[in-house]
């Protein structure tokens, strides 16, 4: 009577069965901290005279202030390099070999189907993408878990999202999150696993479920997850040697409740400010003027990302006033855009391209608002002054909805 999720824990903790609620500890397979948050957990383990447990089960990524963009980012990348050369942590991922975390790892083989892992990020649950449990943690948590190669768990209860049927056209990963979002709210996932199921999935490459589990986190979900299968196996195939696991969920798996989502019936979809569930579809926007359009991140900074908004700027340029700002998830995606001529693309539609990094997502540089401004992003958040100034508006869509509105300089409702 397992889930998915509940399927790897037991199998992690070393139990035949867990139960929803119950409390465990359970073997680490990767462990993941970031230039903002690694420098806490170096903290923490350092004060304890910790040791690593294992190094090889610890990836370091340097992104979220990278390239450095003041004194203390290039402080805290510092103490990250330092620790990384002390214990001999090969998975450490600096400038010229960096990415965006959550697309970087399971780029490089790091993740597996029925991994368990844990990351000094809320949206580490990206990977359920491809089978694992993944989950964000506190920085001193991720310090136990790097000394132990453990880390204690609550076991979620679940629920199932059943996706039908082939989605309707300019549908992505990021519509069906936002819909969901939309329809549950910010919380309406709160600490539970979010399961995908549905003959949908089939219809769904491997970066449309990155997305999806990406912002499972905001629905306030512990992790999201999708039945490792076809798609995922051709896209872990020659990306490590390591053996894995696929679990399924039992027949009689209990769930909290049941989400049929007709994927046909779906219209793209725009997360208002300051909350990710304040959605609308482009049929129900009016006319709103915007100055700046951010397409990449963990959540949208994919290949397919980058196609749908290049088909959209081969034939149009950005509309004067508007700032148009590119961020390839990682290096491979970046020199995959430019042998596709993507980035000429971009560049010759008035669009700038950036280095792998977080950026302006959390307010870190490249592309700050200021007070009423307004950015269509591929982001995960829009909260408020989430991508700078209080006064500023962050409206959250798909690579395809926020090109075309960057060429039109209002957001995309179909009609203008």
């Amino acid at each position: 009577m397992m889930t998915m999720t509940q399927k790897i824990l037991a199998a992690h903790a070393g139990q035949k069965t867990v139960a929803a609620g119950q409390l465990i500890s359970a073997k680490l397979d990767l462990m993941l901290a970031n230039d903002i948050t690694a420098p806490v957990s170096i903290n923490e383990f350092d004060k304890a005279g910790f040791s690593v447990a294992d190094k090889d089960k610890i990836a370091l990524v340097l992104d979220h202030f990278t390239p450095n963009k003041d004194i203390k980012a290039a402080e805290q990348c510092k103490c990250v390099r330092g620790f990384a050369e002390r214990f001999g942590i090969k998975n450490f991922f600096d400038v010229g070999r960096m990415g965006i975390e959550h697309a970087l790892l399971p780029e490089a083989g790091l993740v597996l189907p029925g991994d368990l892992v844990i990351g000094a990020d809320s949206h580490t649950c990206t990977y359920g993408a491809l089978g694992a449990f993944s989950t964000g943690v506190g920085s001193t948590d991720l310090a136990a878990g790097m000394a132990t190669g453990e880390g204690w768990f609550k076991v979620p209860s679940a629920l199932k999202f059943v996706l039908k049927n082939k989605p309707a056209g300019h549908i992505s990963g990021k519509d069906i999150i936002l819909h969901i979002i939309g329809k549950i709210g910010v919380d309406g996932a709160l600490y539970k696993s979010m399961e995908f199921f549905g003959d949908g999935i089939k219809y769904l490459g491997i970066d449309d479920r990155f997305t999806i589990a990406n912002m499972a986190i905001e629905a306030g979900a512990k992790n999201g997850i999708f039945p490792a299968d076809e798609t995922t196996i051709e896209y872990i195939r020659g990306r490590s040697d390591r053996a894995y696991t696929v679990y399924e969920a039992d027949a009689d798996a209990v769930y909290d409740a049941v989400y049929e989502i007709d994927l046909s019936r779906l219209r793209p979809t725009v997360s208002f400010p300051h909350l990710p569930e304040n959605t609308k579809t482009i049929d129900e926007i009016g006319d709103i003027k915007i100055d700046q359009v951010v397409i990449g991140s963990c959540t949208n900074g994919h290949i397919t990302d980058l196609r749908a908004a290049a088909e959209v700027f081969k034939n149009e340029k950005v509309k004067e006033g508007v700032r148009v700002i590119i961020i390839p998830a990682t290096n491979t995606i970046y020199l995959e855009a430019l042998r596709e001529g993507l980035i000429e693309i971009f560049v010759n539609a008035g669009a700038v391209v950036s280095t792998p990094t977080c950026g302006p997502c959390l307010g870190g540089h490249m592309g700050i608002l200021a007070s009423g401004e307004r950015a269509v992003s591929t982001t995960n958040r829009n909260f408020v002054g989430r991508m700078g100034h209080v006064n500023s508006e962050v409206y959250l869509a798909s690579p395809y909805v926020a090109a075309m509105s960057a060429v039109r300089g209002r957001i995309y409702n179909g009609k203008n």
